[in-house]
């Protein structure tokens, strides 16, 4: 468990370091260093998949092609789900709004808590109702303050629980499922970098650049699979509360790369906040009482 536990700790400040690496590779835009990320990313993730044993995941997923044809809808929708988070988390620091990022990250597990409840009949705890009404307090001020939520929040917030619930009906939730979403990025990866008029110049006037570039691509494979050797080695409850280290510390880096958090935003961060400490006090007590009763 205490593996499990750096391993989850130290993939969050991988992703938190990838959020203000960004910031680090002008010229690039967003858009090319989203594709660099996957085309770097893709390949060393398949080849943890080989050495780790998971290949036959993948291997299995495409054997699947001839007798389930949704797939060949499925697979391409869920790459596109994933393949725009992937991409407003390189964007949104570069261009100033790492901080409406960071809050989605915050609200998705709320949003979680609803689909739970109506798409899958679950039955949310008091904590996890509480949780819910701050979070409303929060986006009801937002859209008393501002008029709405930023569409950078709305992405993240609904856009990643709609991925892993596509995922889940799909059948692909694991690791070839993810690796076969990246593969399938590649040709637009390809093309944000290639379509740009003279897409190696800024090497040339920056040789720093290519080892930026380099360390992107392992910086993004080494958290990635951080991040999936925590999952193996913690119970999924306190492998959830580690989940919310990662968009703490992007608030943090927002923060220090000059974003602020105006005087009318401060109650919709707090109530999401008490939020998420509601969340995570659930989880405490869940992990506690699974310490207990392993077998009930």
């Amino acid at each position: 468990m205490a593996q499990g536990v750096a391993l989850s700790v130290f993939s969050s400040v991988l992703f938190a370091l990838l959020y203000y690496y960004a910031s680090l590779m002008t010229p690039l835009s967003g858009e090319v260093v989203f594709g660099w990320r996957m085309l770097l990313t893709m390949p060393c993730v398949g080849l943890f998949l080989l050495y780790s044993g998971y290949w036959r995941l993948v291997i299995t997923l495409f054997a699947q092609l001839k007798s389930r044809p949704v797939l060949w809808i499925g697979l391409p929708l869920s790459s596109a789900l994933v393949g725009v988070q992937l991409w407003i988390f390189m964007w949104a620091p570069i261009n100033g709004r790492g901080l409406p990022v960071s809050l989605g990250y915050f609200m998705m597990p709320l949003v979680l808590v609803l689909i739970g409840r109506f798409l899958y009949q679950e039955r949310p705890t008091r904590l996890q109702w509480m949780a819910v009404v701050c979070a409303a307090i929060g986006v009801a001020n937002e859209l008393w303050q501002a008029g709405g939520i930023s569409w950078e929040t709305l992405v993240v917030a609904i856009g990643y629980p709609l991925y892993f619930v596509w995922r889940r009906w799909l059948g692909t939730d694991n690791l070839g499922g993810l690796w076969c979403d990246m593969l399938l990025m590649i040709p637009v990866a390809a093309w944000f970098v290639f379509s740009v008029d003279a897409p190696f110049a800024a090497f040339g006037q920056r040789p720093l650049l290519s080892l930026l570039v380099l360390g992107l691509g392992m910086i993004s494979a080494l958290a990635l699979v951080s991040y999936i050797l925590a999952s193996r080695r913690l119970p999924f409850s306190l492998f959830g509360l580690l989940g919310y280290v990662e968009p703490i510390l992007l608030v943090v880096v927002s923060l220090v790369l000059g974003e602020s958090i105006s005087a009318e935003e401060w109650p919709t961060y707090i109530a999401i906040w008490i939020a998420v400490g509601l969340l995570v006090l659930e989880g405490f007590r869940k992990l506690l009482a699974f310490r207990r009763y392993p077998f009930d």
